[in-house]
Parts: structure tokens; C-alpha cells; sequence
């Protein structure tokens, strides 16, 4: 109970956006979008018509649905003759699941509706606030679905050029985490900001280059490559958000860079980082660099140990 306490304000706010949403989406309604389903009986035939017919036990795990409950629904479905069985052929027990004709002629307005529901609604923002909107949504997914849900996420990411308000989101993400993570006071933003500064104000786009890992619209991650000498490329700011690590964002990240250095005439790529940074050097070891040079210092409120890394091309 000491616990709810503490966080009443947080639960109260989860509680005060579930209610907004379900009222929002219409759950509440005895009837989903008008038509003649539950939410939970439309739910189930979405499974079905968009699956690769699935069976009853995928269908509930995928739902969290109680085993008799749905049972009750597919039967009541087989007397409507929406759905059919096929025997699963390594197990009698189990059933493929696919809609009927009918099924698909009594499930195409429904899923119509929703497609206009959701179009509607999305309607009434401008095209920076649906940005904002999904990115919020997917957020919310990874979080609560934890690391499985990030994996599947990983795999709709991409790499682009930064848009308007990238590089401000590259200081503040690289202020905040490295507050949070390892202590690093005001200085190391102002670091942050002269180098994003720099590159903005004088970069060489055929030899110097931001990218952006994007996940569903979301920013999960960043680096540079900038010129140090006509022969030597240097790796600035690469971060990773803690949502999307240990999904091999940051190694495809320095892997644009050095595919992008060689292409562009480099002979050397060089960088600078802190001992403490276990997982960027994990990556800088793994892509072939080699630790040159060390040195202890005391720059942004904590001792730390800067190194100096560098990969021939």
C-alpha cells in the first residue's frame, strides 16, 4: 500500500489516459463502430483475417485471452459459418483458423470503419502533431511491452538525414542521458552543442555526414562523421536511446560512418571517447578500431579517463 501511495499521482494520470482513450476509440459501446461485434469479437476476427492462419492457442496468447472464452466466441463464430477449421497436421488437438466467405463479407465493413475511424481522428491534428501522436504510441508500446516489443520494433527501423529540430534533439538526448547515466554536468552539453554547431554552420556533404536511426518516427539514435584532415574522418556523438539498445542500432550506426569514410577518400578514421562508455567501446573493438592513447581528467564533474581510438581503411 506504501507503494501506491508514492506513486498515486502516476496511477492516476494511466488512469485518467485509459479512460480518455477507451471513450475516445469507442469501447465502451455495447457494439464496436456500429457493428453487429463486441470489441472482443472483432479483436478475434482481426487476428483471423490478418493472420497466416493462426490456431485458437496463438490467437490467445497474442490477446491474453481466457481459454474458454475464447472458445466460446469461435463456436458461436463456426454456428454463424464465419470462420473455418483445418486439422493441424502434427497435432489433432489443434486447428487452423481462417475466415469463410462470409466471414470476410461480414468482416470487410468493419475493418472499413475502423480505417476511417482512425483516419478521421488523425484528420483533426497537423502533420507535425501525428508525428508526435504515433511516436507517443509506439513509445508507449515498447515500454510496457519491454524488450521483446523493442525487437520487433528493431526491425522497422531505418537510417535517414536529420530533419528540422534533429540536431537540437541530439544536445538535449546527449545532456539528459549522460546526467542521468554517468553524472556529466553543464559542460559536456556545451561540448555537445559546439560540435552539432559546427556542422551545421560548415559541413562538406560529400564527406561529412549526420544520420538519424529512426523507429517508427520516433528518434532512437544518431552519429556523426566529420572531417578532421583531408586523411582522417572523425566519429562524433554516437548515442542510442535506452529503449532501442542491444538491438545492434549503434553497430549499423558506425558502420554507415565507415562505409561512408571509404567511400569518401579517407585513409584513417579516428575518434574520442571515455573509458567508462563500455558499450560504445564495445562496438568501436568489435569494428576493428584500436585504443591509441588514454588520459585521466576532470571536465564535467566527474574524474573520467578519455581514449583515443582509430581504425585504418
Amino acid at each position: 500500500m506504501a507503494v501506491i501511495a508514492q506513486r498515486a499521482p502516476e496511477i492516476a494520470a494511466v488512469r485518467r489516459f485509459n479512460r480518455f482513450y477507451t471513450r475516445q476509440i469507442g469501447v465502451l459501446r455495447k457494439t464496436f463502430l456500429d457493428s453487429p461485434y463486441s470489441l472482443g469479437e472483432a479483436r478475434v476476427l482481426y487476428e483471423i483475417a490478418n493472420g497466416c492462419a493462426p490456431t485458437a492457442s496463438a490467437i490467445a496468447r497474442a490477446l491474453d485471452l481466457d481459454a474458454g472464452y475464447l472458445s466460446r466466441l469461435l463456436r458461436n463464430f463456426e454456428k454463424r459459418r464465419l470462420i473455418k477449421r483445418t486439422a493441424v497436421a502434427h497435432d489433432a488437438r489443434q486447428s487452423h483458423l481462417k475466415l469463410s466467405p462470409l466471414g470476410r463479407k461480414s468482416f470487410a465493413p468493419l475493418e472499413q470503419r475502423s480505417q476511417q475511424a482512425t483516419a478521421a481522428m488523425l484528420a483533426k491534428l497537423a502533420p507535425a502533431d501525428r508525428k508526435r501522436l504515433i511516436a507517443a504510441m509506439a513509445t508507449i508500446e515498447s515500454l510496457l511491452a519491454g524488450r521483446a516489443a523493442a525487437k520487433t520494433a528493431a526491425r522497422r527501423y531505418r537510417l535517414r538525414s536529420p530533419r528540422p529540430g534533429d540536431f537540437g534533439w541530439i544536445v538535449k538526448r546527449h545532456a539528459e542521458l549522460y546526467r542521468d547515466e554517468y553524472g556529466w554536468t553543464e559542460p559536456f552539453e556545451g561540448v555537445c552543442a559546439q560540435i552539432v554547431a559546427d556542422f551545421i554552420n560548415g559541413n562538406d556533404p560529400k564527406r561529412e555526414r549526420c544520420w538519424i536511426a529512426d523507429i517508427d518516427g520516433d528518434n532512437a539514435g544518431c552519429v556523426f562523421l566529420v572531417k578532421d584532415s583531408e586523411a582522417v574522418a572523425r566519429i562524433r556523438l554516437l548515442l542510442v536511446e535506452p529503449h532501442a539498445r542491444g538491438l545492434g542500432l549503434g553497430a549499423r550506426l558506425v558502420d554507415e560512418c565507415i562505409v561512408f569514410a571509404r567511400r569518401a577518400g579517407y585513409k584513417k578514421i579516428t575518434l574520442w571517447t571515455h573509458s567508462v562508455l563500455a558499450a560504445a567501446r564495445h562496438i568501436y573493438q568489435k569494428a576493428g578500431f584500436t585504443l591509441t592513447r588514454s588520459e585521466p581528467h576532470r571536465s564535467w564533474g566527474r574524474p573520467v579517463v578519455s581514449e583515443f581510438w582509430d581504425l585504418q581503411l
